[in-house]
C-alpha cells in the first residue's frame, strides 16, 4: 500500500472485501442489526473508527460504533431501545442488554460558530453538532487510523484521509494541523499516547512534536474526562507503555503534577521504580483476567506525591499521625483539581497509605487488629509493591506474609504482648530508638522514598 496515492475526500480509496481481513463474523451481531436497519430505512450507515482499525490489524474490538446520515431523532424513530445523550456531541445509544451500540450522525466542520457549533477563545471545541456528509465526517475525526468506514452494502473499507495505509504501517497520524487539533481538544494528546501504547503504533513526528509545548492545555480539560482517560490508559493492559509515553512526551507533569515533581527529585529512583512495577502488575492482572481497582492504581500513581508531602510536614515538626492524614488529604485535594477521582476510590486509596506504618508494629493486639482490617489485603499488596523498590522492607514483608499463613493460636504464641508482660498491664515499655524508614520519617531527599 505504500505506493498508493494518499486518498482525499474527493478521491477516496475503496478497499474491496478481497483486499482486507474484516469479516462479518467478527462484528457484533447487534452492530450488524443497527447497520442493516438503517440501510433498509434508506440511510447510509457504516461501522467506523476504532473497531474498523482493530479488525484490520487482527484485534478483537469491545465496542462497535456506527456513523450514519440519519439524524439523532431519525435514529430514535427506528429503534425503540434508543436513547439520545450528550450536549457537546449529540449521540444515539441503541441498547441491547449490556451492550450499547453508539450511533453518530456524520458531522461537518463549520466556518463560524452558530447554535450547533461553539468554541472558546483558545480554540477548544465546546459543542459540535453541525451535520454533514461522510466525506466531511472523515476529515473532522482525530487520527487517520480512526477515520476508516466499513460499508455494509458492499463490505468495502472506505478511506478518505490515508488511514488504511497508516494502519498497515502502524503509524498514528493526526488529520489536519496538529497544533489546531490539540487546541480544539487537548485530551487528544493523551489519546495519542494511549492509542500508541495500546496498538504498538508509532506517533508520527509532526503529531508528537507539539505535545510538550501544548501539554499545559490539559489543565483546562474537564477533570471527569481526564479520570475516564486515565482508566482507559492504565486499566486496559498497556499501563506501563502508556506511562513511559507520558514521560517521553512530557505529559506526566500535566496529568500528575505532584507525583511527577516527586519522581524528578527522588535521587535513588525508587519512587519511579515502584510506580512502574505497579503498572506492570496491573498489566499482568488484566492479561490474566483478574480484577483491578482504580483505588489501588491511584494509590501507586500518587504515592510519590504522598511521600513528598509527608516529608515536608515531618520536617515542619508535625505529629507523625497528623502528618500522615494531612499529607493524604492534601495530595487527594490537589490531584482532584486535575483529575476527578471519586470518593469511592480516593477513600480506600488513603486507607492503603495510612495502613503502611502499621506493618512495622508487632505486638499481639496490633497484629491481629491489622489482619482483621477490611483493607488489609490491599494494604499488604501495597507493602509488597513498596518492597520491590525498597529492600529494607523485606523483613516486614516476610513477617506479614508468614502471619497470614499461620493459625491464630500459633501466631498468638509467637507474638509479644503489648508491653511489660501482659496485654492489659497498663505499663508501656520504651522502645529502642531507630532510624525512620523510607516513607515514614525524614526522607533521603525532597522526593521521598518508596
Amino acid at each position: 500500500m505504500t505506493d498508493t496515492p494518499t486518498p482525499t475526500p474527493a478521491q477516496p480509496l475503496l478497499v474491496p472485501r478481497a483486499e482486507h481481513g474484516i469479516s462479518r463474523k467478527d462484528i457484533s451481531p447487534n452492530a450488524l442489526r443497527v447497520l442493516y436497519r438503517l440501510r433498509d430505512a434508506g440511510f447510509q450507515a457504516c461501522l467506523v473508527g476504532g473497531a474498523v482499525r482493530d479488525l484490520l490489524i487482527g484485534g478483537h474490538p469491545k465496542d462497535f460504533d456506527v456513523a450514519t446520515d440519519a439524524t439523532p431523532e431519525q435514529i430514535r424513530g427506528l429503534f425503540r431501545n434508543c436513547r439520545l445523550i450528550g450536549r457537546r456531541f449529540r449521540l444515539a445509544h441503541v441498547v441491547f442488554g449490556r451492550e450499547i451500540i453508539e450511533v453518530a450522525t456524520f458531522r461537518a466542520n463549520s466556518a463560524a460558530d452558530d447554535d450547533d457549533r461553539e468554541t472558546d477563545d483558545g480554540g477548544r471545541l465546546l459543542r459540535d453538532n453541525v451535520y454533514g456528509t461522510i466525506e466531511e465526517d472523515a476529515v473532522r475525526r482525530d487520527f487517520t487510523a480512526n477515520a476508516l468506514y466499513y460499508a455494509i452494502e458492499d463490505f468495502s473499507v472506505r478511506d478518505y484521509v490515508g488511514g488504511f495505509r497508516d494502519v498497515r504501517e502502524r503509524v498514528l497520524r493526526l488529520i489536519g494541523d496538529p497544533v489546531q487539533r490539540y487546541r480544539e481538544d487537548p485530551v487528544r494528546m493523551l489519546r495519542a499516547a494511549r492509542l500508541a501504547a495500546k496498538l504498538d503504533f508509532r506517533i508520527a513526528d509532526d503529531a508528537a512534536a507539539p505535545i510538550p509545548e501544548l501539554s499545559h492545555l490539559l489543565a483546562g480539560a474537564p477533570p471527569a474526562r481526564l479520570f475516564d482517560e486515565c482508566l482507559k490508559m492504565f486499566m486496559a493492559g498497556h499501563a506501563e507503555k502508556s506511562f513511559l509515553l507520558l514521560e517521553q512526551l512530557r505529559l506526566l507533569p500535566a496529568l500528575f503534577p505532584e507525583s511527577a515533581r516527586a519522581i524528578a527529585t527522588n535521587r535513588s529512583g525508587a519512587l519511579r521504580t515502584m510506580v512502574l512495577q505497579a503498572l506492570r502488575n496491573t498489566d499482568r492482572r488484566v492479561r490474566e483476567d483478574k480484577p483491578v481497582t482504580p483505588a489501588f492504581l491511584f494509590a501507586a500513581l500518587l504515592w510519590p506525591a504522598y511521600c513528598r508531602e509527608l516529608a515536608v510536614l515531618q520536617k515542619q515538626g508535625v505529629d507523625p499521625l497528623a502528618a500522615q492524614q494531612r499529607a493524604a488529604d492534601r495530595v487527594t485535594l490537589h490531584q482532584a483539581q486535575r483529575i476527578a477521582l471519586p470518593r469511592r476510590f480516593s477513600l480506600p486509596m488513603q486507607e492503603i497509605w495510612l495502613l503502611q506504618p502499621r506493618f512495622q508494629q508487632r505486638t499481639r493486639k496490633r497484629v491481629f487488629r491489622l489482619l482483621a482490617h477490611p483493607r488489609f489485603r490491599a494494604a499488604f499488596d501495597f507493602l509488597e509493591l513498596r518492597a520491590s523498590a525498597a529492600p529494607e522492607l523485606a523483613e516486614d514483608l516476610a513477617f506479614w506474609r508468614d502471619a497470614q499463613s499461620q493459625a491464630p493460636e500459633q501466631l498468638a504464641e509467637r507474638l509479644a504482648p503489648a508491653a511489660g508482660g501482659g496485654e492489659g498491664s497498663g505499663r508501656r515499655r520504651r522502645g529502642r530508638r531507630r532510624k525512620p524508614r523510607a516513607g515514614e520519617g525524614a526522607l533521603e531527599d525532597e522526593g521521598g522514598e518508596a
